[in-house]
C-alpha cells in the first residue's frame, strides 16, 4: 500500500515539478518531528518500566542536563536542594 502511494506521488511530481519542493519540505517537517518525539520519549521525566525504576527522576544528579536549551543555568555548578528519596 505504501509502494503504491510513493509511486503515486512520483507520478505527480513527474507531473507537476512545482510538487517537488513541497514533498521535499513535508518529509522533512515529518522526520524532524518524530525525531524530537523520540528524543522526548526518551526523556527523563518519561517512565517506561514502573516495576523497576518508578521514579526516574528522582536518581537524576544535579549537574544533569535536561533541557535542550539553556541559556543563563550553568549545571556544572549546581547543588542538589532537598530530601533523598
Amino acid at each position: 500500500c505504501s509502494a503504491m502511494m510513493f509511486r503515486t506521488a512520483v507520478e505527480h511530481a513527474k507531473k507537476h515539478p512545482g510538487l517537488i519542493p513541497q514533498f521535499f519540505f513535508i518529509c522533512l517537517g515529518m522526520g524532524g518531528a518524530s525525531l524530537y518525539l523520540v528524543r522526548l520519549a526518551k526523556g527523563p521525566h518519561v517512565t517506561w518500566d514502573k516495576t523497576n525504576n518508578p521514579e526516574p527522576w528522582n536518581k537524576l544528579d544535579p549537574t544533569y542536563q535536561y533541557k535542550f536549551v539553556t541559556i543563563n543555568t550553568d549545571y556544572k555548578n549546581l547543588k542538589k536542594d532537598g530530601p533523598e528519596f
